[in-house]
């Protein structure tokens, strides 16, 4: 069992918003109706895409930086993350950027922690979530990145991995690619890492 490609028949498309970040379509779909079919219209969000970085230090804490987000109207405890917006940069080179960037860590090792479609009723966008290890504080002065906006006051804080757990469960973290990125480095963790793919696997 896994999830496959499949492309329903579009009889029409239109541009109804077009943004910096996502942009929204609408679709004329050939969708099944009993014995026939019917045209539906769904409005699909187009994304860049994401990848996220669940960074694992060597006493088995993960890092996690607070950010504040609009939309929901929260300050949240997120793993560090960032969009494909620079066209044709590798997944890895991205998240080494965002890692380096929002936290100020290096990492010599990286897996393929889960690849996911956060939103797959409404947008396109498709994450990949690394796991990082073998981890080192680079000093703030060698980091040429000036954090603004939303990132201007991110504190970054370790939590033992077993404890996120458990504010994952109890409704504490709410960050879609840290409560993912939480559980499967704590599953992958239980089986010693040995089934996770390697940082450059292809996206399927």
């Amino acid at each position: 069992m896994r999830d496959r490609p499949e492309h329903w028949e579009v009889t029409g498309s239109s541009e109804e918003f077009d943004g910096h970040v996502f942009s929204v379509r609408r679709d004329s779909v050939r969708m099944p109706n009993g014995a026939g079919t019917e045209i539906v219209q769904r409005d699909v969000i187009e994304h860049l895409g994401s990848v996220g970085i669940l960074a694992l230090d060597e006493h088995d804490r993960v890092l996690l930086v607070r950010q504040y987000r609009h939309p929901v109207g929260r300050l949240l405890w997120e793993a560090p993350a960032g969009l494909r917006d620079k066209a044709g940069e590798p997944l890895q080179r991205l998240a080494e950027r965002e890692l380096l960037e929002e936290a100020g860590y290096r990492a010599d090792r990286w897996d393929t922690l889960v690849d996911l479609f956060p939103s797959s009723g409404m947008s396109d966008e498709r994450t990949r979530i690394f796991l990082a290890r073998e981890l080192t504080e680079v000093p703030a002065d060698q980091i040429d990145f000036e954090r603004v906006h939303e990132e201007a006051d991110m504190p970054v804080v370790w939590v033992p991995l077993a404890e996120a757990v458990r504010k994952v469960f109890a409704g504490e973290i709410h960050n879609m690619i840290a409560a993912t990125g939480i559980l499967a480095a704590h599953a992958a963790h239980a089986s010693g890492f040995r089934d996770l793919r390697p940082a450059d696997a292809p996206e399927d």
